[in-house]
């Protein structure tokens, strides 16, 4: 199963990923979509094809997804940033193996070598892109910006703090090709812009409608990891929801694309904890009160950033809709009965049994006979649908079965991602 154009958008999901991850700390602002604009216009006023604007732009929009903490989100906003590689690493570990973005990832993974006098381009015996100190600068652009202060205000400023670091820190040809853009008004007020997403999309229209053809499941599993590997007590926790989700859908009268689809969601159905800080997702103990309701924001941020994405609608019910329950007593919405459609219901589900029987900071997981004997009592109470519990109950083996399976590859993953980072940690 393959995508191209308005299939399952490629581009817009990666904007998406971005957009959630900035949402993690007001202080963050519009951080990732600043610094792919800023590194695109670079691009453009150093005369490359359109091609390598797109690599310039997919990299900014991604170049931090590997600062999982608050704490490593709010230190890469520092101007000269100590010990920056785990977070690059990281997020090399999570784009490398998805064939598509394999450039993007190297990208990343330099975007805080310094220049260093043309020593920077190469780091521990590899060669550094250039796109990767077009990256640096771009970063650390929009890290000198103040969000309190007028922008035009600040140029002067700006351009002399980026110029005093052209040759040690940053590439002294993309700071000459900074200097020519920054005498235009139009460009720091873009930059500021709070339609910048609109202003970046018509740049790129036609470079990211050259995408080549990619997998439904590759680009639902690259984003998987990055939703769940933010805390080794969610790394499994994605694949296990879309395997219990794919099995109960396939009785309950889904053809088979809407199958597949529904492991889709099951892979994605988290995918607004991006905005929720990992400090929260792995607190050791009993979460409080305002723990709780930082974590009831996920579905919400997720309904609110697939909404735009046309194809996408029918699994942005099914994603956002999971912690709604029959009774409207869920949230965000209080959503009931019939509102919440058939997928959101087996979603919830899967959600459900999959969570409360793995072990997690705050709970030790219970056994699948206590979990059905749970859920069985809260479908009663209007929770979730009790044909749905019903059909877990009566397949719970095979089931078991199928979700072992699929945890037992992600557990893999993840294994072989912490021990890239612990590989890194020890080189430096």
């Amino acid at each position: 199963m393959t995508i191209k154009g308005q299939g399952l958008p490629v581009f817009d999901l990666i904007v998406t990923v971005s957009d959630l991850v900035d949402l993690v700390s007001p202080v963050i602002g519009n951080h990732h979509q600043q610094t792919a604009y800023i590194a695109y216009t670079v691009g453009q006023e150093l005369g490359l094809p359109e091609d390598d604007l797109l690599r310039l732009y997919l990299a900014g929009s991604l170049h931090d997804i590997g600062a999982f903490s608050l704490e490593s989100k709010l230190q890469v906003l520092d101007f000269e940033i100590e010990n920056p590689h785990q977070h690059t690493e990281a997020g090399y570990l999570l784009l490398k193996d998805f064939e598509p973005l394999q450039d993007i990832a190297g990208i990343i993974r330099y975007h805080h070598v310094p220049w260093n006098y043309g020593i920077g381009k190469e780091w521990n015996a590899e060669t550094v892109p250039d796109f990767s100190h077009i990256v640096h600068l771009a970063d650390r652009i929009a890290v000198s910006i103040k969000h309190d202060v007028e922008i035009l205000g600040q140029v002067k400023g700006i351009v002399s703090r980026i110029t005093e670091k052209s040759g040690g820190l940053l590439m002294p040809e993309a700071v000459d090709a900074f200097r020519q853009i920054a005498e235009r008004e139009s460009f720091w007020l873009d930059v500021v812009s709070r339609s910048l997403r609109l202003i970046t999309r018509r740049l790129i229209e036609e470079p990211i409608n050259k995408f080549d053809c990619v997998s439904v499941y590759s680009i639902a599993e690259l984003l998987r990891r990055i939703i769940d590997f933010r805390s080794r007590f969610t790394a499994v926790h994605s694949s296990g929801v879309a395997a219990v989700a794919g099995f109960l859908a396939s009785f309950s009268f889904f053809d088979m694309n809407s199958i597949n689809m529904i492991k889709i969601a099951g892979l994605l159905h988290d995918i607004g904890k991006l905005a929720v800080p990992s400090n929260v997702l792995e607190k050791p103990g009993a979460l409080t009160a305002e723990d709780i309701l930082v974590l009831r924001k996920h579905t919400y941020y997720s309904y609110r950033a697939l909404e735009h994405i046309e194809s996408m609608r029918e699994i942005n019910g099914w994603i956002s809709f999971h912690h709604e329950r029959l009774d409207g007593k869920g949230y965000p919405f209080h959503l009931k009965a019939d509102q919440i459609p058939l997928g959101a219901r087996i979603i919830a589900v899967s959600d459900y049994f999959t969570a409360i029987t793995e072990n997690r900071p705050y709970h030790k997981g219970v056994s699948s006979l206590e979990a059905l004997k749970l859920m069985e009592h809260m479908s009663k109470e209007g929770a979730f649908d009790p044909d749905i519990v019903s059909l877990l109950m009566d397949n719970i083996d095979d089931i078991n079965a199928l979700r072992s399976i699929a945890q037992a590859g992600s557990a893999a993953e993840y294994r072989k991602f912490s021990a890239g980072l612990d590989e890194e940690q020890e080189s430096n």
